[in-house]
């Protein structure tokens, strides 16, 4: 990973857009773009603030071929959220961080440090988590990191976003089986060139609750 490339990952990770992080570091927003770009070289001074922004070294953003840890002090756990309504503009909107941070949020403090998203869920196919149900996942890096029969947000080219339980058949079979947890849905594989992100599920919130042994 080259610098340039590390000051976009950087700015990412922290949830900021060109603009705000431009405006923090005290230069231009075309000076960033530059910089992202590898058009340009920033001031040691512009790689100062950087690296104390990210809790690491100047010279851990000047050695290549790896990839800079955040160190998060915000225990906010402020989470886009993305409601049903806005299902099909994250699908292409999801790379962009202008977009991401006019999503609504919600504050869940509990979860701690993570990169973690929200996400309506509909239809009955993961009863008896009801449709509207919340999902809170933490954002998988790679695909290898899919654990089988664990429940994943996916967000997909051709199905939309996706609650399902995965099982990872992609170095046997090279596809990923989804599972639905209501028994009348049957499971089907997909291309997991077909999966543009992949969330694993920690957390949701729903209006109903559990029915107990006890009614």
């Amino acid at each position: 990973m080259n610098l340039n490339e590390k000051i976009r990952q950087i700015r990412r990770d922290l949830g900021l857009t060109q603009a705000a992080l431009a405006e923090k570091l005290g230069v231009t927003r075309a000076s960033l773009g530059a910089y992202e770009e590898g058009r340009a070289m920033p001031s040691y001074q512009f790689l100062l603030g950087l690296a104390d922004m990210a809790g690491t070294r100047v010279d851990d953003l000047l050695r290549s071929g790896t990839r800079v840890k955040i160190a998060r002090d915000d225990e906010s756990g402020k989470i886009p959220l993305v409601p049903v309504r806005a299902a099909a503009g994250y699908q292409k909107g999801f790379p962009d961080d202008e977009y991401v941070n006019e999503l609504p949020h919600i504050t869940l403090p509990f979860l701690g440090k993570g990169n973690f998203r929200a996400f309506e869920i509909t239809g009955d196919s993961m009863l008896p988590l009801p449709s509207g149900t919340i999902v809170i996942g933490e954002k998988l890096e790679r695909l290898s990191e899919l654990k089988d029969g664990k429940t994943y947000v996916l967000v997909t080219r051709n199905e939309g976003i996706v609650y399902k339980r995965v099982y990872n058949h992609i170095r046997d079979q090279g596809v990923l089986s989804l599972v639905s947890d209501n028994t009348k849905y049957e499971p089907y594989d997909v291309d997991p060139m077909e999966i543009h992100e992949a969330w694993a599920a920690r957390a949701y919130i729903s209006q109903e609750f559990p029915v107990g042994s006890w009614q």
